[in-house]
């Protein structure tokens, strides 16, 4: 009977440490229902494009990229599912979850969406805060090891007055006010109890909702650099603030060929161009365009356009070339790279460049998303000395740019 009880008693134990031993699933919460307009831009903030990048696109990235965080969920506004689609692509997230009235619904959706995945911990961030850190998300998943809420904060430098009818009328004791920031992070459980059951009683975030639950609240430091963009003023320092990350400029040079066949039309830098004959090639042979790509995957070591777009593979055949050069600006990005400038040279007889050079340099921009001043197409000739003097076709050399963090 003793050596039954004691097998039972060791077999309690393995059970129990199996249990202890499981990891814990901590998933993000993504916050970007939001309809913010004061940047004075024409769409909500987190889908604003940042240096090559959308806000709510570097957020989500900074959490996918933590090796702490299992999975991320992103919750919208239910009019902005296209521009979601967009900004993320092909990022391996959660289903979206329709936001709500409020910030405080959106999150009880986000919340109630996530139920089923029985999630240990939930990090609450706000899409609009782009610049939140690996170490900071670190700080809030090792606190939450030892409570059930964490919020972020960082302490005030400003003094604070009371003022009535713009008379000053008291001040406050800075050093016992700080300023919240997210991601609030929290147990599961004790915050979705929270949500439900005060649903109907407005708070100013998450944290807010915890202590009308008598959660404890651990505070961690925070960083002024994990602002949030609500201003045209908070636009143009996050545009600062990347463009002084990226020290590490890189150059590359692409060079294509193609001769010119008849029962083509002609395309050129993204632009039908009028002429009697195109440009033989597996695609659209648009040459400009496959130098310029080719060039910006030189300066990221990433090949040319037929490592990824193999000649071999006929889904590639008669394709529009933008859709080389959109992979190779994909690419950058996902390095968290910018591009700075691309310098295309078109060398023929035949046609003439100089009237399509505006319109080139504006379709070349777009495919890339990048201002127009950046791209720079020039024509020349050969002085009628070899194949292009001879007008059997056309050859285009691009030199590109590109900046990328260290």
């Amino acid at each position: 009977m003793a050596i039954h009880s004691l097998h039972f008693i060791k077999f309690i134990e393995r059970i129990a440490l199996a249990t202890y031993c499981q990891p814990m699933t901590t998933i993000a919460l993504i916050v970007a229902a939001g309809r913010g307009h004061r940047t004075g831009r024409d769409l909500p903030k987190q889908y604003i494009d940042i240096a090559g990048k959308t806000v709510l696109a570097r957020t989500v990235d900074t959490f996918l990229n933590h090796s702490g965080i299992d999975k991320v969920c992103v919750v919208i506004h239910a009019d902005d599912a296209a521009l979601y689609a967009a900004a993320l692509a092909d990022r391996d997230v959660l289903p979206w979850v329709t936001g709500g009235e409020s910030r405080q619904a959106s999150v009880k959706n986000g919340l109630e969406a996530l139920t089923a995945l029985q999630p240990s911990r939930v990090l609450i961030h706000d899409a609009a805060r782009p610049f939140v850190s690996k170490y900071l998300i670190d700080r809030c998943i090792l606190a939450l090891e030892a409570c059930d809420a964490v919020l972020p904060a960082v302490p005030l430098t400003d003094s604070l007055k009371f003022v009535a009818e713009d008379r000053v009328t008291g001040a406050l004791d800075r050093d016992k006010i700080m300023a919240a920031q997210t991601p609030q992070s929290f147990r599961f459980d004790p915050i979705l109890a929270a949500h439900r059951a005060f649903s109907k009683m407005a708070v100013t975030d998450d944290v807010g909702l915890a202590e009308l639950a008598d959660i404890p609240v651990q505070t961690v430091a925070g960083e002024p650099g994990n602002f949030k963009i609500t201003t045209a003023d908070d636009v143009a320092r996050a545009e600062k603030m990347i463009t002084e990350q990226l020290t590490d400029t890189r150059t590359g040079q692409g060079f294509d060929v193609h001769a010119f066949v008849a029962g083509r039309d002609l395309w050129l830098g993204g632009v039908k161009i009028p002429h009697d004959r195109g440009l033989k090639g597996h695609s659209d042979a648009d040459v400009a365009l496959h130098a310029v790509t080719d060039a910006l995957l030189g300066a990221i070591a990433a090949g040319d356009i037929g490592v990824h777009f193999p000649p071999s593979d006929d889904r590639w055949r008669n394709v529009q070339s933008h859709v080389f050069l959109s992979h190779a600006g994909d690419l950058i990005a996902a390095k968290g790279g910018r591009i700075s400038h691309i310098d295309l040279t078109i060398i023929c007889e035949e046609p003439k460049i100089n009237p399509y050079r505006a319109a080139m340099s504006a379709r070349i921009s777009e495919i890339l998303g990048i201002v127009e001043d950046r791209v720079s197409v020039k024509g020349t000739t050969t002085e009628k000395l070899g194949f292009t003097g001879r007008r059997e076709g056309i050859a285009a050399q691009a030199i590109a740019t590109v900046r990328l963090p260290e």
